[in-house]
């Protein structure tokens, strides 16, 4: 017993030797034996580009993480001294900036930004267009343009046929009116065209039009007409966003930062109901598109009566208990209902619980949720 007992000590000395040995190897080479792999990016190969179906809109695809582009014979030089910067991760966003969006035959470009900083590049892009200005009111966000039969470039852009100028004088006559106004949105600008034709629903006189007209009290546009809408709207958008460093800021047009349009009613420091300065429709399909963007599904709806039944479960809920993890994906369950009516010219929202849910979230908790997505 007592010569195994030795045999025992030298064995396990040895192993702690050769253990000792091999980390002070791996101490003094600097853990040399792993591979350093911060240098291959340099002199990777660039890859296929992406092959998109015919159909599809090459525009609507861009890289998630943009890589400034590198000449290949400089390569060398980038390591270790000229590393290149990282990509500007705002890219992504400043591209959608710009959205031409559209509800009930309304169209409109919804802008991340004030309209006190949209109202000058508004007014340099008719100007740019051949429109020119001939009437404009700040306070309430209108832009009237001058006569566009007399220039070439504002009857191209407005789609007038191409006739003389002397022929232009016999045609009817047609006017681009912009509308800037606050969003839903905070901080946000929603901007609307619409091509004015004289003689179509319009008196015409010697001077007209002689002075602004009111943006109200105009039938809804035609299909052609919401094409022609949409066509500017993204032209203007593609012109606000090449100009975007070069913004000033209108103090006549600040005037536009009116009240919220939507707005949180609150009492006891409990939320209990959501105001919308909106038409229904416009309104409904705030609150729809609110919901998406919050996460929370929508299980059943009816616009005409004005409500939303939703599963606004906790995370903790739709695990399922202990048992959760035999399931794939939780079985959708309607725990909330979100309710409009229209009330003292405003759209009125709130929630409520159905009856079968006892779970932790109250509905004063969906319309503080709501409300963040909302405004």
């Amino acid at each position: 017993m007592q010569v195994l007992s030795r045999t025992r000590k030298f064995v396990s000395s040895r192993h702690l030797a050769v253990v000792s040995g091999l980390l002070l190897t791996m101490a003094t080479a600097g853990c040399g034996i792993l591979e350093d792999r911060s240098e291959r990016y340099v002199h990777e190969k660039e890859g296929e580009p992406l092959a998109l179906p015919e159909t599809a809109d090459p525009s609507r695809f861009s890289q998630v993480m943009p890589v400034r582009k590198i000449d290949p014979a400089d390569g060398s030089k980038l390591y270790p001294s000229d590393i290149p910067r990282p990509p500007d991760m705002t890219s992504e966003i400043l591209e959608e900036n710009y959205v031409v969006e559209e509800l009930d035959g309304r169209t409109w470009l919804l802008v991340n930004d004030v309209p006190g900083r949209i109202w000058p590049a508004v007014t340099s892009y008719m100007n740019e267009q051949g429109l020119g200005v001939a009437h404009d009111s700040p306070q309430l966000g209108l832009l009237q343009s001058e006569l566009a039969n007399y220039n070439v470039r504002a009857r191209e852009l407005l789609e007038l046929p191409g006739v003389a100028v002397d022929e232009a004088t016999a045609e009817p006559k047609a006017i681009l009116q912009v509308r800037i106004a606050p969003g839903v949105r905070r901080k946000t600008t929603e901007i609307q065209v619409r091509k004015l034709v004289s003689g179509e629903g319009l008196e015409e006189g010697a001077s007209w039009p002689g002075e602004l007209i009111p943006w109200s009290g105009i039938a809804e546009p035609s299909e052609d007409q919401m094409a022609l809408q949409k066509r500017l709207l993204a032209n203007m958008g593609e012109f606000l966003q090449a100009r975007e460093e070069n913004k000033s800021f209108s103090r006549a047009a600040s005037g536009l930062v009116a009240k919220p349009l939507v707005k949180l009613i609150s009492e006891n420091e409990k939320a209990q109901a959501i105001g919308m300065d909106l038409d229904y429709g416009r309104a409904w399909a705030e609150v729809n598109r609110a919901l998406t963007e919050s996460g929370i599904a929508v299980l059943d709806l009816n616009r005409s009566e004005g409500w939303l039944f939703v599963d606004f479960r906790s995370a903790d809920e739709l695990k399922g208990g202990w048992f959760g993890w035999f399931s794939d994906k939780e079985t959708p369950r309607h725990t909330h209902t979100v309710n409009l009516v229209e009330r003292d010219a405003e759209v009125r929202v709130t929630a409520e619980v159905t009856e079968g849910y006892s779970g932790d979230h109250k509905p004063e908790d969906l319309l503080t949720q709501l409300f963040e997505y909302l405004y």
